[in-house]
């Protein structure tokens, strides 16, 4: 396939575009003076131990590469703790077509030490459409694998089915990438019956899988069994109604305007995407935050989610490693001092309840709604 040409890609990103300047007019009317804001932060790690520059790594590279990561993120959980006192930590969003039980083993010990719960990836239909058949048998199998194997996932209420969080490969969740990638129509409905109960696979700009709703937490509201059916959806609120699953959870998506070439501002996307050539900064942190992503009703909690790509090695650093460990605890230690706001690191299990509790009408600190409604089969 030729690469598409710069009109194509424009036409792609206009309704996001379009959407922009409504979106910072919102987050800049809902921002309120408080005592105190709490921040939520959670990392969505598309947690590929077989990435290589050159093809799949073989199972005794990715086993070194894991146990080598593993002492990192126990390295810097050890050292950068929150208010609660939770480690610093990733999702781990591990490929399900990747599955060996040797590498889930130890991301269940990971998981037991505190230091990233695991939960759903796939890449599918890349030679070609996959059909609904497949993608319900290759989700069912390795949700119930993790969850009776290796103990990880959750359960609503501590009962029924397992229900898991998601990141689509190649980005193109309920086939947004025009049939590449995925094929599938209805995976939207497909990811509700098997117990997807959060996606945090936006945001994707500049790519074509990117849609208009942006910075926010919100229900899908097109048809499930209809592609893309969160181009449309509702902001949750604080209101006791149970919301539509899976929440669409979106990480930031704003401008960065710092850049400048030949002294001329040029914008680039800030993404929340943790590596290597972007500053790890406060400045940044100020950006994410700007985003505003909160249940409406509640404009002191505000959720960060980010993400990265553990295993890609010039950005292990920016990731887990020593830039991680520098940077989030200057950003609680700002938090506690000129920024006034307090640090939780949470899981996508734990800010899906953090967010429920919000919806319900809790008005307790975050900390305390970590197991609210998804129970740890842990």
């Amino acid at each position: 396939m030729s690469e598409p040409t710069f009109i194509t890609k424009l036409k792609w990103n206009l309704p996001w575009l379009f959407q922009y300047p409504l979106s910072r007019v919102g987050s800049l009317m809902e921002r309120t003076v408080f005592d105190k804001k709490q921040l939520v932060l959670t990392v969505a790690d598309h947690f590929e131990p077989s990435w290589s520059v050159s093809g799949h790594a073989d199972i005794k590279t990715q086993i070194e590469r894991l146990k080598a990561y593993h002492k990192m993120a126990r390295e810097t959980g050890d050292a950068v703790r929150d208010i609660d006192g939770t480690k610093f930590r990733h999702t781990n969003f591990f490929p399900a077509e990747q599955y060996h039980p040797d590498l889930l083993d130890i991301m269940a010990e990971m998981q037991a030490e505190g230091l990233g719960e695991v939960e759903v990836h796939l890449h599918h239909g890349v030679e070609q459409p996959d059909t609904a058949e497949n993608l319900r048998a290759a989700l069912v199998e390795f949700r119930d694998m993790l969850a009776e194997r290796h103990k990880c996932l959750s359960r609503m209420d501590g009962e029924g089915q397992p229900m898991y969080a998601f990141v689509h490969g190649n980005l193109a969740l309920a086939n947004s990438c025009g049939g590449q990638y995925c094929g599938v129509d209805n995976e939207m409905a497909i990811l509700t019956e098997t117990g997807c109960y959060a996606d945090l696979t936006l945001p994707s700009a500049p790519d074509r899988t990117q849609v208009a709703m942006i910075n926010q937490i919100y229900e899908y509201s097109g048809d499930p069994n209809q592609a893309v059916p969160h181009r449309t959806g509702k902001r949750v609120r604080v209101n006791g109604i149970e919301p539509v699953l899976p929440l669409i959870f979106t990480g930031p998506l704003v401008f960065n305007w710092t850049r400048r070439i030949k002294g001329v501002p040029v914008p680039r996307i800030e993404d929340g995407a943790l590596v290597a050539n972007q500053p790890a900064d406060i400045a940044r942190l100020k950006r994410w935050m700007s985003a505003n992503v909160t249940v409406a009703g509640r404009p002191d909690v505000i959720f960060v989610k980010l993400y990265c790509h553990g295993f890609f090695d010039y950005d292990q650093s920016a990731c887990i490693g020593d830039g991680a460990r520098r940077f989030f605890s200057e950003i609680i230690e700002y938090g506690a001092g000129n920024g006034n706001f307090d640090v939780h690191f949470a899981s996508a299990r734990e800010a899906f309840n953090i967010a429920s509790a919000i919806i319900d009408g809790e008005r307790g600190v975050p900390g305390r709604y970590r197991d609210y409604r998804l129970k740890s089969i842990m």
